[in-house]
Formats: structure tokens, C-alpha cells, sequence
């Protein structure tokens, strides 16, 4: 976006609906690629213009022919600009992220939560977990901003939960999220590389959203993208290398009768060709069924892991 149509813009637009019409002009024209949480133009002029005006962010009609003063017309033109001209992320820009009716802080210390996983949550795993309140104990693998470990807490309220992740920036931005759900004593943040550094502990329940987009992928990512931590999307090659360490070692992490709970993107086909001995079951999800897999630790012991 060009500084003389931001001046003009200035002089031009005065309500909510000229703005709104403004911005998803300039985001079809810039060719913005959407997927940190909206899927359209109009949305997510929608999100920044409400969040910049400190506005419900579901009730956008009430307000569309309401007059926006020099200041406030100033700061919502600020976001749109930097969202077209650098292409970042809507949530880096206004530093959350929505998972359903959860909110969690987040900036370019993390990926942008987006996970199949926070679905599946939300129905307590159901019928995989039969007795919610009888988790105790819990682990979140590649937690980054700790939204999904958050989520743990909250769907299993008798877990203890230990997210972990290899980023000391990350786990930084997890204790932000963890503070603000007041969640420190039920959620234990650590450092490690996957399993390594954990303390020989058993868990009835473990889920991971892992890296998991092969190195094709990440090659022709589009620039919103690479505002993301790379550590935090690439995994390999064939984007499996986390998955592959976590079914490695997952079975000695979990109690008899545990469960875990993976999500590898669009995947399924290159895992179940290298893994042929293991009997995945793939969860439905509103996206589909070939996101997220699980495997009990009983499959995952007979199949020698």
C-alpha cells in the first residue's frame, strides 16, 4: 500500500463501512494469503478494524455506519498498512489469537495457534477418554504459546499438566498465556527437546502438535508465513522427523491404557506407508479425518515401540 493512498485513504474514508471496503479492496489487490485466522479478506478486515476500535469482535453490523475520529481512523489505516506492506500476520499485529472462545497472547516468538487438536479438546477426546476426571496427569509436546496445554487444564480439570517445548522463547510466551488463565499450579512448563530432558514419569494422556510441514513446503511458504519461528513448522524432509522421535518414545511416557494424540497436517498417507505394523486410528475433525492420529500405548508397545 502506496504512503499517498494511506494519506488519501485519511482524507477520504469516515465510517467503519468505508474502512471496511477499503481494506478488502487492498487486501485482494495485495494478494494477502489468509490461514492465521480467518480465511477471507472480508474477516479479516473485519477482526483488525473491531480489535483496532476496541469493539466486540462479533458484532460488526451495529457499528458499520458509525463515524471513526482522525485518531482512531489513524491507528486502524496503521494496521492495515503494515498488515499489506509487510505481510505480517493479523495476530502478530494485534498480539492474540483466537482457539474457539479461548484467547491466548501471542507474537512472533510462536506460531500462530492453529491446531485440529483444540477441536477434539473441546469434546474431552471423547470416546477415547472415557473417564475425564480420572486424567491426572498430562503432557503437551511442542507446546509453544501453551494454548493447547491451557486447553488440557482446562477440559481434564484433575490433570497436572507439563507442556514442553524446545524454545526458551517459546516457553516465555507460554507463561504469559499460563498466567493469565491463572493456571501455574496445574501447568508445569519445560525445556526440552522432545522427550529428552523429561523425568522418567508416566502419563495417562499425551497429545502433540509437532512441526510437521515437509521441506518442500516450507521452501514455497508464503511470506505471512515466514514471520513464524522456522523451528516451529519444518520437521525434515518429509516433515515427519518430530512424529517419528515422538512414536519412538512415546510408549514409555505413558501408563497401560494411555493415549496419544498427534497432529501431522496432510501426512497421513507418507506415515501410514512407513509405519505400516501400527493400527492408527484418525480422529474427525470439522476439517476432516486425516489431520490428527491416535495410537494407545498398548498398540504402540505391540507394534515393538
Amino acid at each position: 500500500m502506496s504512503v499517498s493512498l494511506f494519506n488519501e485513504a485519511r482524507q477520504s474514508l469516515h465510517t467503519v463501512r468505508d474502512v471496511l471496503r477499503f481494506a478488502i479492496s487492498r487486501f485482494h489487490e495485495a494478494g494477502l494469503v489468509f490461514g492465521h485466522g480467518s480465511t477471507n479478506a472480508h474477516d479479516e478486515a473485519a477482526y483488525l478494524i473491531l480489535h483496532s476500535l476496541h469493539l466486540p469482535l462479533d458484532q460488526l453490523e451495529p457499528f458499520l455506519d458509525a463515524r471513526l475520529t482522525p485518531g482512531e481512523l489513524q491507528s486502524v489505516l496503521h494496521l492495515l498498512y503494515r498488515r499489506v506492506d509487510e505481510r505480517v500476520p493479523a495476530a502478530y499485529l494485534t498480539r492474540e489469537a483466537w482457539l474457539g472462545e479461548y484467547r491466548f497472547y501471542v507474537d512472533e516468538r510462536v506460531i500462530v495457534p492453529r491446531s485440529f487438536i483444540a477441536e477434539l479438546l473441546r469434546e474431552q477426546l471423547a470416546p477415547w477418554v472415557n473417564e475425564p476426571e480420572e486424567v491426572v496427569s498430562a503432557l503437551d509436546m511442542c507446546t509453544g504459546s501453551g494454548c493447547l496445554a491451557i486447553l488440557l487444564a482446562e477440559a481434564f480439570p484433575n490433570a497436572e499438566v507439563d507442556a514442553v517445548d524446545l524454545s526458551p522463547d517459546a516457553l516465555a510466551v507460554a507463561e504469559h498465556n499460563v498466567s493469565d488463565y491463572d493456571l501455574g499450579e496445574r501447568i508445569n512448563l519445560m525445556c526440552s527437546d522432545l522427550f529428552s530432558n523429561l523425568p522418567e514419569k508416566q502419563y495417562d494422556l499425551i497429545i502433540s502438535n509437532p512441526p510437521y510441514v515437509n521441506a518442500e513446503s516450507v521452501a514455497e511458504l508464503p511470506q505471512e508465513y515466514l514471520h513464524e519461528p522456522e523451528l516451529a513448522l519444518g520437521s525434515g524432509d518429509d516433515g515427519l522427523d518430530a512424529t517419528r522421535k515422538i512414536i519412538a518414545e512415546a510408549s514409555r511416557f505413558l501408563i497401560p491404557g494411555g493415549v496419544l494424540v498427534v497432529e501431522i497436517g496432510h501426512n497421513r498417507d507418507v506415515l501410514e506407508g512407513d509405519y505400516p505394523e501400527l493400527p492408527f486410528t484418525w480422529l474427525d475433525t470439522a476439517s476432516g479425518d486425516q489431520f490428527v492420529f491416535l495410537l494407545t500405548r498398548e498398540e504402540l508397545v505391540e507394534a515393538g515401540y
